[in-house]
């Protein structure tokens, strides 16, 4: 008896978001930014590790800087992903060269940057040898509280990844341009901001000392936020043709001024702004909607 033979499969359809040539595809501006990313975020860890080295030096020096200088690197350095990821996302968009590659690999590139290098920087904050000893007791759950701020990052960016999933273009889409949940970035700004200014605070005396114990209780919050469905503007929507009234200008232009002259109180405030701007707004469409998310 003549064996039946099977029938040949069908030829891949190129336009397929999920067939091997459309997702191996790689557009090197857009991803050479998301390496920028990438290496902003491993440079933030690795002046972390460098500033604890200088913490426990018995000279206090480390590598030609101390910790807190170090520490002001590692925020520098986490700007920089944000200033990066910005850019990855709009060329891009830009270009029409979105992948699927694009897309997960932007998502790995932020677990480190705005998810692993925070973390790192608020543990090593709490465990620093400088603080009060009474304090110990705080210093020894420091890493719980990293790891959840760590963990929400990540399921953050996955659930972003699913809502964003070309399978579910099919399906009835959400017309609002917003993010369901303080974007990753902007909860690592927050950190960040929060440890400049910290930082900026503690330079007459040398040592955070109980300075630090602020960035735990922010830490949880943004991570609640995180995972929580409040809505936060994305600002996808700007670019260069974007038009704008008078008063949003030179609202801008002010920001801007504040930013440069009084960076440390000026990018904090621009970012617990824009937690509570979400914030406020959730609260009042829910009461003006109960039904709404």
């Amino acid at each position: 008896m003549t064996p039946r033979r099977s029938r040949p499969p069908f030829p891949p359809d190129p336009e397929d978001p999920y067939s091997v040539t459309q997702a191996s595809r790689i557009y090197f501006l857009p991803n050479l930014m998301t390496a920028g990313n990438l290496f902003c975020g491993f440079m933030a860890i690795v002046q972390c590790i460098q500033a604890r080295l200088a913490e426990t030096a018995t000279s206090g020096d480390y590598n030609g800087a101390t910790a807190p200088e170090h520490y002001k690197y590692a925020v520098w350095f986490i700007f920089g992903s944000a200033a990066f990821d910005t850019l990855d996302g709009r060329l891009a968009r830009m270009g029409g060269r979105e992948s699927l590659f694009g897309a997960e690999f932007d998502s790995l590139a932020d677990v480190v940057s705005f998810g692993l290098a925070p973390a790192l920087m608020m543990i090593y904050l709490i465990i620093s040898p400088t603080q009060a000893p009474e304090y110990e007791w705080f210093r020894n759950i420091g890493w719980l509280i990293g790891f959840v701020y760590l963990l929400c990052a990540a399921m953050r960016l996955a659930r972003f990844n699913v809502i964003t999933n070309p399978l579910l273009h099919s399906a009835k889409k959400d017309s609002s341009k917003d993010f369901v949940g303080l974007p990753v970035p902007a909860a690592a700004a927050t950190v960040a901001a929060t440890v400049l200014f910290l930082l900026k605070l503690a330079e007459n005396d040398r040592s955070l000392k109980a300075w630090s114990l602020a960035l735990p209780f922010l830490m949880l919050l943004v991570a609640f936020l995180m995972m929580s469905t409040v809505r936060y503007p994305s600002g996808k929507k700007v670019d260069l043709q974007t038009q704008t009234r008078v008063r949003p200008f030179v609202i801008g232009l002010v920001l801007c001024g504040l930013v440069v002259f009084y960076k440390e109180i000026a990018v904090l405030g621009i970012c617990v702004a824009y937690i509570f701007y979400g914030l406020i707004r959730h609260l009042r469409r829910g009461r003006g909607h109960p039904g709404t998310p």
